[in-house]
């Protein structure tokens, strides 16, 4: 049963080395300090009983790990449009703006990332397969649809690919160097249905700021032992360059500095009387 018009979906389901669930709090945590009154749901393995999230769900068939369930966020999402979140990000400024232009298309993926300086990347380090196959460059790491059966052949094109990835490898070419990751899982399904059935042409958005090492020109693949960082409110700059966009930390253990820094910027506002819920 579907309970709210829209709202924000956030992944996390915990593994052996890492705690996507707390990624998932800070996620949330940064939306609600510029949006209180979005909806935001969490999608697990488990129930998550965090008064920060409007909804805990949990995947609504078996799992098996990684990757492979991220099709469930389909039939997961407690809302008509959802805006789907990768844990490990955090929404520095509102995104609410974006509804407006999201809501006119059944399914809308982002396309191409950006560096700390808030501009496009043409880095292909870590898009090979991508450029030899001629896959859209796709990030599914914001990903917005409505419930429609655009919308459903796409995720269940997802589930089918992901189902029966050994086999999409040989028609690949290096489909052996990816274990069946999300983003090309993605790219290859958008391709197969129409590129132009899952994107925006000409705008700004979706779009993300992607912390990888190549794409930031850094010697380590950990931005925070190398980088001048701030934290003030939901916001976050690196190099003291304000950062526009929602952010894809990365480094999973990041998220224990944020969860802490951001309770306490939510107790001080429910201190002097703001709304945070």
């Amino acid at each position: 049963m579907i309970k709210n018009e829209r709202g924000y979906l956030i992944l996390a389901s915990n593994t052996e080395t890492v705690d996507y669930i707390d990624c998932a709090k800070a996620c949330a945590k940064s939306i609600r300090i510029h949006t209180p009154k979005a909806k935001i749901a969490i999608l697990s393995n488990v129930a998550v009983d965090d008064p920060v999230f409007d909804h805990s769900e949990i995947f609504p068939f078996p799992i098996d790990g990684g990757f492979s369930n991220d099709w469930q966020c389909y039939w997961g999402s407690p809302f008509r449009q959802t805006i789907k979140i990768e844990a490990d990000m955090i929404i520095p400024h509102s995104i609410d703006h974006w509804w407006a232009m999201l809501e006119h298309r059944d399914v809308v993926i982002t396309t191409g990332a950006r560096n700390y300086m808030n501009q496009l990347t043409t880095e292909q380090h870590y898009r090979q397969l991508f450029r030899l196959n001629r896959l859209p460059d796709l990030y599914n790491a914001i990903t917005y649809w409505r419930i429609s059966q655009t919308a459903m052949d796409f995720f269940s094109l997802v589930r089918d690919l992901f189902n029966n990835w050994p086999e999409v490898q040989k028609q690949l070419t290096m489909g052996n160097t990816d274990i069946g990751t999300t983003d090309v899982v993605y790219a290859v399904a958008a391709k197969l249905l129409g590129v132009e059935n899952f994107t925006l042409p000409n705008t700004s958005y979706p779009t993300l700021i992607h912390m990888k090492e190549r794409i930031n020109w850094l010697q380590q693949e950990d931005w925070t032992k190398e980088m001048v960082w701030e934290l003030n409110g939901s916001n976050i700059r690196i190099q003291t360059i304000d950062q526009q966009y929602p952010f894809h930390y990365h480094i999973k253990e990041f998220s224990k500095v944020l969860n802490e820094h951001y309770d306490r910027e939510l107790s001080h506002r429910t201190y002097y009387g703001e709304t945070t819920s």
